[in-house]
């Protein structure tokens, strides 16, 4: 079995409410042809805990699409722009707000983005009050997400969840948090291995599998209620499940008759896996694409582990990665193009991205041991798992690789990501 942790269930808890992790993000790197977007604080958010407008500058700068530079001083959203010639502070958009504290204690929060150029608003916009004060940073990604969708003409995706595992001492938590890494809450909290946290498409469930009955089991956990259930507890190791685009099945890796294999499982009580691959190699990691009828796993059915794709009405599988000898870890584009996999050269694992029409292939990072890639719902973004300055820690990437983003934490490494879909 090839050596990297997410294996591990290839082959063979009560709620706890630790603290919340402290967060900073670390963005490194310069985007190519950046929209120059002027931002200053927003009036009144220093009488709140949350500081929007750096909120929202950290969002859109980490995308690479955008250059944040300083607005001038004293605007808010109820002032018009002065009249004059050229953009305003060397910017094309400019964004501006205000928050206000109402009678009952909450927040009132009003944002405007001009065309910095012309001189003209581009969007006026008032978040729906009450809005509680530990709703303001996610009120402030929702602004970022209306900015980007204005300016790129796609959506944003500041206002999306992850999941994923931290790791101190004996202690294994899964955790969910913004997309930037912040406000996370426990989910579970183990000291077996929690691994292969996975969304389900309405975002409401998590699946992931524990060690906690002594070898790995499929489970699927509701966020709200924290009501959890055994999916998959077969003979053998039941691991890596992936959600079916409509959500009604799984496809997982299961070792119920010897040798790991793919099997398709309905989500009800009592369902009978249908097994889909039956080679004699070890067969893992499944991940669907859109379409939901082309399933893609790895297999070392040629010798040594490489992704295939197969379809879900039947046929041969098919070879996808052909650079190196050793290709892991699938993880397909929400418009169904691109791949991001990690591959073997020489001793590091390295995140790649492959153009699936062209055969492209681009190595997205320089560092040594990365794992889990996870696009966000919108594409633009890779999540994945590293190692850094002997830290386990999450990063995001470009898909350039110019612009990348670094989660830190204190004392927890940081494994096994997942980026949400979008919030409904």
């Amino acid at each position: 079995m090839w050596a990297r942790r997410r294996f591990t269930a290839a082959i063979g808890a009560g709620f706890a409410l630790p603290a919340a992790a402290q967060f900073r993000v670390e963005i490194s790197g310069i985007g190519e042809n950046q929209i120059p977007v002027a931002l200053g604080p927003f009036y009144g958010e220093n009488f709140s805990k949350v500081p929007l407008s750096q909120v929202i500058r950290a969002d859109l700068e980490r995308t690479g699409l955008f250059r944040a530079v300083d607005a001038p001083a004293g605007l808010d959203e109820r002032r018009p722009l002065p009249a004059g010639e050229g953009p305003v502070a060397g910017a094309e958009a400019l964004l501006a707000g205000s928050v206000s504290r109402l009678a009952d204690g909450s927040f009132d929060v009003r944002f405007r983005l001009w065309d910095a150029v012309r001189r003209q608003p581009i969007i006026d916009g008032t978040l729906p009050p009450p809005l509680p004060e530990g709703d303001l940073r996610l009120a402030a990604h929702r602004i970022a997400d209306v900015v980007f969708e204005k300016l790129t003409g796609q959506r944003g995706v500041f206002a999306t969840r992850i999941a994923y595992v931290t790791r101190s001492a004996r202690r294994h938590v899964l955790r969910v948090a913004d997309a930037d890494g912040a406000g996370d809450s426990p989910l579970l909290t183990s000291e077996h291995p929690v691994i292969s946290p996975a969304w389900s498409p309405n975002g409401r469930e998590l699946a992931y599998v524990s060690f906690e009955d002594e070898k790995a089991v499929v489970w699927v956990q509701e966020l709200t209620s924290g009501q959890r259930e055994r999916v998959a507890n077969f003979r053998g190791s039941n691991s890596a499940p992936a959600w079916s685009t409509d959500g009604s099945e799984f496809a997982l890796t299961l070792s119920r008759d010897a040798v790991a294999q793919i099997y398709l499982l309905a989500r009800r009580p009592g369902s009978v896996p249908r097994r889909l691959t039956t080679s004699a190699s070890i067969d893992t990691e499944p991940a669907f694409a859109p379409d939901g009828r082309t399933l893609y796993f790895v297999s070392d059915r040629g010798g040594g582990p490489q992704v295939y794709r197969m379809s879900l009405s039947g046929g041969a599988a098919e070879r996808v990665t052909f650079e190196g000898n050793y290709n892991i870890s699938p993880a397909i584009s929400p418009d169904g193009r691109l791949m991001a996999y990690v591959t073997r050269q020489g001793s590091a694992f390295r995140l790649c991205l492959l153009d699936l029409a062209r055969g492209v292939v681009s190595r997205l990072s320089d560092t040594s041991d990365d794992e889990s890639p996870s696009f966000a719902p919108n594409g633009r973004l890779i999540l994945y798992a590293t190692r850094m300055q002997n830290r386990d820690v999450l990063m995001t990437t470009t898909l350039d690789g110019r612009v990348k983003t670094r989660l830190v934490t204190s004392g927890m490494d940081m494994l096994e990501p997942a980026w949400g879909p979008f919030r409904t």
